[in-house]
């Protein structure tokens, strides 16, 4: 027999925890009443990550568990799935913003302003939150570059880490600070709060052109190639998580994985002494109160924002001078403006193939 719901105070608002003893995730022991006090835990955290974002759930309503996957447009059988528009029957303290999908079509997402929404969303099985990168004020324009520093086949944690310091110097010299946090797997996230009046577009060719100077500087080690065929063993620089209705697991969030990890912002002189699976829900809520919310400086609204204008220039210049445009979109996005044709190299044929980079 299940155990009774229980309810818990979270900050002045009432949460209800059905199935307390429900294991989520078998590795660790952690039952749904673990994930939401671990969330209460790091409130200030995961608060600041989410805080008045449109915000996709990623939600694993029985757990995650060794075989489990997730559900595809192509395949809605799997154990979890991500929920866009807001679940029926939310409270009414559940703030809500439309936001516009490529398609054209619209949703409703939460948009977190308090702990209570935090602690409800995981009372439904959501392990990760994954933010939009602009506020509910203005949907249309981010405020937050967001770099994803991806192991390719090959590679791993440690090979992003070695890539980290030369894409804080390029980002350095080019007038703009950054912050960065572990994925909750093998990559890096670097994230760089910007002006929020730039678009979608502006912001993904922003970082196109970051991610080819980091490729100039360090040939082999670095790519931009969108077709993992010709990415080899490199740190892909994943520019397509700058597109729209792209998000990348918040700070804080934990991931579906064996080892529950956390997604955990870094210091970047520890860099070379972490590892992901240091960071989980036992560790990062004593790790949160001694050295407090590292990404405070990413909340909206908070700290220095900067100019997406030196990365768009140095964009010019390599379309001036090296005649190189847009890289390809995801497969599920409309045909764009000046992007080369989604084929295959491999099934290219060459009346067809072109150079993408």
């Amino acid at each position: 027999m299940a155990a009774p719901a229980v309810e818990l105070d979270v900050r002045g608002r009432t949460v209800r925890v059905s199935s307390p003893d429900r294991v989520v995730l078998p590795g660790l022991g952690l039952t749904k009443l673990d994930v939401v006090e671990y969330f209460v835990a790091v409130g200030d955290g995961i608060l600041g990550a989410l805080r008045e974002r449109p915000t996709t759930l990623e939600r694993w309503p029985k757990g995650w568990f060794d075989g489990a996957r997730l559900s595809t447009r192509v395949d809605s059988s799997g154990d979890g799935f991500y929920q866009k528009r807001v679940p029926r029957g939310a409270p009414d303290w559940v703030s809500t913003a439309r936001i516009a999908f490529p398609s054209g079509r619209f949703a409703d997402e939460i948009c977190p302003t308090e702990l209570a929404v935090v602690a409800w969303a995981a009372n439904l099985g959501t392990l990760t939150f994954h933010p939009w990168p602009v506020t509910a004020a203005d949907t249309e324009a981010p405020d937050q570059l967001r770099i994803d520093l991806d192991p390719q086949p090959g590679t791993d944690f440690s090979d992003a880490v070695r890539v980290a310091p030369h894409a804080r110097e390029l980002l350095h010299e080019l007038g703009l600070d950054c912050w960065p946090k572990t994925s909750g797997g093998r990559g890096l996230h670097v994230f760089v709060p910007i002006e929020p009046r730039w678009t979608f577009t502006q912001a993904r060719r922003a970082t196109i052109a970051f991610g080819r100077e980091l490729e100039r500087r360090l040939p082999g080690q670095v790519t931009t190639r969108w077709w993992k065929e010709e990415r080899g063993q490199t740190i892909f620089v994943d520019y397509n998580q700058m597109a729209r209705d792209r998000t990348i697991a918040s700070a804080y969030s934990i991931r579906a994985n064996a080892r529950g990890t956390v997604s955990t912002p870094l210091r970047w002189d520890e860099l070379d002494d972490v590892a992901p699976d240091d960071f989980t829900p036992a560790t990062v809520p004593a790790r949160l109160a001694e050295h407090g919310d590292l990404f405070a400086p990413l909340e909206a609204g908070a700290g220095p924002r900067y100019s997406l204008r030196p990365l768009l220039e140095l964009a010019d210049r390599d379309e001036r001078d090296h005649g190189l445009g847009d890289l390809p979109y995801p497969p599920e996005y409309p045909k764009m403006p000046g992007e080369p044709k989604r084929v295959q190299p491999s099934r290219a044929r060459p009346s067809t193939s072109e150079n993408t980079d």
